[in-house]
């Protein structure tokens, strides 16, 4: 019987060495690494280079309402909205899918997205930047103006690549740039470009722990640009509240996929074609540990 219990000792120390060792190892392996380059997976419109970690859902409910020229008879805007229901999900914490659904266009979409690269820690030597890639398909499914001429699926799919490419500078400072390539399988006019490359930029500004500045713009190349676009612009402010981060923006954009905002902004800024909008984010942990 004193046997037993000494072997017993000795298993409870031995397990708690391991577990000290372990939890040393995932403390070190954590801190080596840049966190939070951005309060979320979104930015403004665009994805960040953030991805959800394993066994993580994200709910996002984004809402843009109308522009704010429209003067009092529109409410500034609030009589008009547009709004995309998405659901993302980290299978790994490299790895993360989604899917949407967005009332203008009645547009369906998908996503994948991988990351490759993460920035170490200052004083850690190793790799200077984070990078994740970025790939959406999407499914316009509005009916067609001409009920005699209906269109094929094929015709009404579209695809966005992208590399999202971050530094975090200090504790409050990022800067993101996004190469992006979109394809349309049909374009609305003859002899525009199916494929349109653009270069976005995005950066945040920590005010405090839960409060932080954003913006984004995306340079869609000219000899790629669909005739009446314009390049998509936005400034906001992000509310991290610890499972909810509010995210309350003013932008030229009306569509939240990358499609949408990138390659179909019909709104000119220096008009005054200013559309007020927001995403709710909630954050669900559906495997392994609570938080």
């Amino acid at each position: 019987m004193h046997q037993l219990q000494n072997s017993t000792k000795w298993f409870l120390l031995l397990g708690l060495c391991w577990f000290l060792g372990t939890a040393s190892w995932a403390q070190k392996q954590y801190s080596s690494f840049v966190h939070e380059s951005f309060q979320g997976t979104r930015i403004i419109n665009g994805h960040s280079v953030e991805t959800l970690a394993d066994g993580e859902m994200e709910m996002i409910i984004g809402h843009r309402f109308g522009r704010i020229n429209g003067g009092f008879y529109e409410l500034f805007g609030l009589d008009q909205s547009s709004i995309r229901l998405g659901l993302d999900y980290g299978i790994k914490d490299w790895l993360n899918i989604g899917v949407g659904r967005s009332s203008l266009g009645k547009e369906y979409d998908g996503f994948i997205k991988l990351r490759l690269l993460r920035q170490t820690a200052p004083g850690v030597s190793g790799m200077p930047v984070s990078v994740s890639f970025f790939s959406s398909a999407s499914y316009r499914s509005l009916r067609a103006s001409d009920p005699e001429r209906p269109l094929a699926w094929q015709n009404r799919m579209a695809y966005t690549h992208q590399l999202l490419i971050a530094r975090k500078f200090g504790d409050r400072f990022a800067v993101q740039l996004m190469p992006t390539v979109l394809h349309y399988n049909l374009v609305e006019l003859a002899g525009e470009a199916n494929d349109k490359i653009s270069i976005g930029v995005a950066a945040k500004y920590q005010l405090t722990k839960n409060l932080a500045i954003t913006a984004e713009y995306h340079n869609v190349f000219l000899n790629h640009k669909a005739p009446g676009t314009f390049d998509p612009i936005s400034i906001g402010l992000d509310l991290n509240t610890g499972s909810h981060v509010f995210q309350l923006h003013f932008t030229n954009a009306a569509g939240m996929i990358e499609k949408q905002f990138i390659g179909e902004t019909t709104g000119d800024i220096s008009a005054g074609d200013i559309h007020f909008g927001f995403n709710m984010v909630r954050t669900f942990k559906l495997k392994g540990r609570r938080y």
